[in-house]
């Protein structure tokens, strides 16, 4: 055929896309062309930071396509009748997409499918969502067993991975949108767009050593330490695909030199699957982006505290790790995942705050905010979600802020009123001595709040609101 259209959901890349690939195989002229979708851009779960990242990456993706004699065309409104449009002024024949899993993206994509030829392709996952299923085809709800049949599968090497194309035909005459937005917004947080960038980032996360995946074991729960791989937000915007991601897992398990280095590539393999695995769930079982995984567990007799949620909210609870996290999300836009499990664990257990509320808000602040990566998150540490012992697990804060930022270093980075604090306190200010309090210059209830729960009490009262509903 003559053209097709090359419909960028949340592939912003060149080198690894399937879709991409398919169009220039299957059309002499190619228009690469994204939507603005007023659902998605004023969506309750939309945030200013996010979509901050997303713009910039479609101007840094504009500059990749132009060096290849192409441009990316920028239309807006609904998306079957702005493709539509795009087609009758380019005279494409077919629109070609990476599958997209969210019960609105699949919603949508059948809209667009009464109207064009939609032909969609892999590229989200490495393997497709319908492939990992156990022997009488049904999902795995159960992490554990979904990695082994994930891991029984071939995986993928670097000859499968897709080279960029060094030169791709568009039509010219073609009028599009300028990106919106303010360039400086993105600077608010500590990623730069881009599939450069994403492999940059890759790259050193790979090589590093032990400073880096080949120490990610042991260093991916410390907030204190640069230890995670920071790619989070151009998987979820597909700077990066999961694909690429793998075979750099694998490459760097190759690499290890002894038994550590070794198991630090396989647990980051491990947090890839988990993602997979999430967009499996959601897959399968679309309920659970409104309620829980678990039925019995909508009946939980939630307090929802409001004025509680608002102190959890603005890193005003009391106990620092939290708060440090809470500041550090709305500030940056991200936040480390060992304390998205304490903070989440904290609203829900300790505070007894419907987890739809802490999924929402994290869906509001989040560069990297992903569907089914958040909302199974949040199940998980609810124990409403795809988990076999449930209400049990309930996350220490004063333990979790002493195992995992024992000097205090994150505390200190996000709570500068805690800043001349004595580590012996830090972790529980609120036993600090008056004398010391002043030294400190931080009074409690004044500089900084004091608990507005007992954790232990807290405890309890979750235990008791999550047996009522399990019988």
């Amino acid at each position: 055929m003559r053209t097709a259209i090359w419909w960028i959901r949340r592939d912003l890349r060149l080198a690894d896309n399937q879709a991409l690939t398919t169009a220039m195989a299957s059309a002499q002229n190619v228009v690469p062309a994204f939507v603005l979708d007023p659902t998605l851009l004023s969506s309750p779960y939309a945030a200013d930071k996010r979509i901050s990242f997303l713009y910039e990456g479609l101007r840094v993706l504009d500059r990749d396509l132009r060096q290849r004699g192409s441009r990316l065309v920028i239309r807006q409104g609904k998306p079957e009748q702005a493709l539509s449009k795009l087609a009758e002024e380019s005279g494409a024949e077919v629109v070609f997409a990476e599958e997209d899993i969210s019960p609105y993206a699949r919603q949508r994509d059948r809209q667009v499918g009464k109207v064009l030829p939609l032909r969609l392709t892999g590229g989200l996952t490495v393997h497709p969502l319908d492939s990992v299923l156990k022997q009488d085809g049904q999902p795995y709800t159960v992490y554990t067993p979904y990695s082994k049949a994930w891991k029984a599968l071939p995986r993928p090497g670097a000859a499968d991975l897709i080279p960029s194309p060094t030169s791709i035909s568009t039509p010219s005459g073609l009028t599009s949108l300028v990106v919106p937005g303010e360039p400086e917004l993105a600077d608010r947080t500590p990623f730069r767009p881009g599939e450069a960038e994403a492999q940059q980032r890759l790259d050193c996360f790979i090589t590093g050593g032990k400073e880096a995946i080949h120490g990610y074991r042991d260093r991916r729960d410390r907030p204190d330490m640069d230890g995670t791989s920071g790619l989070s937000p151009y998987i979820r915007f597909g700077m990066l695909s999961l694909r690429q991601a793998v075979v750099a897992a694998r490459r760097a398990f190759d690499l290890a030199s002894d038994d550590v280095a070794r198991s630090g590539a396989e647990t980051w393999l491990n947090e890839l699957i988990w993602r997979e695995f999430y967009l499996s769930i959601l897959y399968h079982f679309p309920h659970v982006r409104r309620r829980s995984f678990r039925p019995q567990y909508d009946s939980i007799a939630w307090a929802n505290d409001r004025d509680a949620f608002e102190a959890w909210r603005l890193g005003q609870t009391g106990y620092p790790i939290v708060d440090a996290a809470m500041r550090q999300l709305v500030e940056s836009g991200w936040m480390h995942n060992r304390t998205r499990m304490i903070v989440a664990s904290f609203l829900v257990k300790d505070l007894l705050i419907d987890w739809r509320w802490g999924e929402r808000f994290f869906m509001q602040h989040l560069v990297d905010g992903d569907p089914a990566a958040n909302n199974g998150g949040w199940q998980w540490t609810a124990g409403t979600g795809t988990d076999a012992a449930p209400y049990f697990r309930i996350f220490n804060p004063i333990l979790q802020s002493k195992k995992f930022d024992p000097e205090g270093r994150y505390i200190r980075r996000w709570l500068p009123e805690l800043v001349d604090v004595p580590t012996r306190y830090l972790h529980e200010p609120w036993r600090m001595p008056v004398e010391t309090q002043h030294q400190a210059n931080c009074q409690l209830g004044r500089d900084y709040p004091k608990p507005i729960i007992d954790h232990a009490f807290a405890r309890e009262r979750a235990l008791e609101a999550y047996k009522q509903t399990s019988g």
